[in-house]
């Protein structure tokens, strides 16, 4: 669609450049009536563009502003023509006048769409009422990581996944590098990729949308969520940040697992392998599935055993969930390693 609206616009373009150099007006010469055509063409290019990006409301908005605008403009200059300005100066104050209201009505009822509520028209305006757009930017490293994946194919992430080409350029790249790891992880991004594109439950679309003034891929994803208004999927803390600073939204898949670990209250009973000499005294450590890290005193003797403990504590950090118990001699049950 983006390439098709620019080959219409640089069409658009060339006719208004060669019309104004063959029609020549204002008596002026042909070189600068096509400057004037390529000048006329380009604002109105980039007039377009902005309108684009509009909602109805501020464009019905505009229209209304617009229409009061030069309404106003209309009486006054009425009021003006019954006074005794020369015509010169009658002429001057009448096309200000209609420049300036029909300018200050776009302006204010532009800003102002947002409260209109279409909704109540019915008819054409009832599509308004639509939700609003639903879009997920995925950034390279949640890509690699690939918890996104099997969180789509659970149906929990609903919309439409958004990969802009910027972020693939940036994949490929990691996927070509002459470092091995490197090259792995860009490997398995891409082979995330094409996993994500057989789902039948998301929509996917790679968007050509760039801002080369960035040379940032996180500023340069930021920009495309704003224009968008959409919400960035990342596992980057760094990322997470500056989004959040910016009023953008942000889907963080690690606070996601952190929110999906179960719940441990103190005093519950839970049973864990004692994998290795903790820290302080007498302490061992055990690791969940999910990986979180399990300290439990009086457990150093246990190591390479499954015991149960009793909870004491848990403690939530940036890094992930920290649990802390107690094992009890006489109340366990213990289980050997079986060789």
């Amino acid at each position: 669609m983006s390439w098709e609206m620019t080959g219409i616009r640089i069409i658009f373009l060339l006719v208004i450049i060669v019309a104004s150099f063959q029609l020549h007006p204002f008596g002026l010469s042909k070189s600068l009536a096509a400057l004037l055509g390529a000048s006329l063409g380009v604002f109105f290019i980039f007039f377009e563009m902005r309108l684009e990006r509009a909602s109805l409301k501020r464009l019905i908005g505009a229209a209304a502003g617009s229409i009061f605008g030069i309404l106003g403009a209309l009486m006054i200059s009425h009021l003006l023509s019954i006074t005794a300005l020369d015509k010169v100066s009658l002429s001057f104050l009448q096309v200000t006048l209609l420049l300036l209201m029909a300018y200050v009505g776009l302006v204010l009822g532009a800003n102002k769409g947002d409260l209109l509520n279409l909704s109540a028209l019915g008819g054409l305006f009832s599509a308004e009422v639509k939700p609003k757009r639903n879009f997920k930017i995925l950034d390279t490293s949640v890509i690699i990581d690939g918890r996104v994946a099997d969180v789509c194919e659970t149906g929990f992430i609903d919309g439409l996944l958004i990969i802009p080409q910027f972020v693939l350029r940036e994949l490929q790249l990691v996927a070509d590098s002459s470092d091995q790891l490197k090259r792995n992880r860009g490997r398995r991004g891409l082979d995330i990729l094409q996993r994500m594109q057989k789902m039948g439950t998301i929509q996917i679309q790679i968007v050509e949308e760039d801002f080369p003034h960035m040379h940032e891929v996180d500023l340069k994803l930021i920009e495309l969520a704003k224009q968008l208004e959409g919400k960035i999927v990342t596992n980057d803390f760094n990322l997470n940040k500056m989004a959040q600073l910016q009023g953008v939204a942000v889907l963080n898949v690690n606070e996601l697992a952190n929110a999906l670990k179960p719940v441990v209250l103190p005093g519950e009973t839970m049973r864990v392998f004692i994998l290795k000499e903790g820290k302080e005294y007498n302490q061992g450590v055990a690791y969940l599935d999910d990986g979180t890290m399990v300290v439990v005193d009086n457990a150093k003797k246990m190591i390479s055993k499954t015991i149960d403990i009793a909870v004491t504590s848990v403690l939530q950090t940036t890094a992930g969930k920290m649990i802390f118990g107690k094992f009890e001699e006489r109340k366990a049950v213990v289980e050997p390693v079986h060789q």
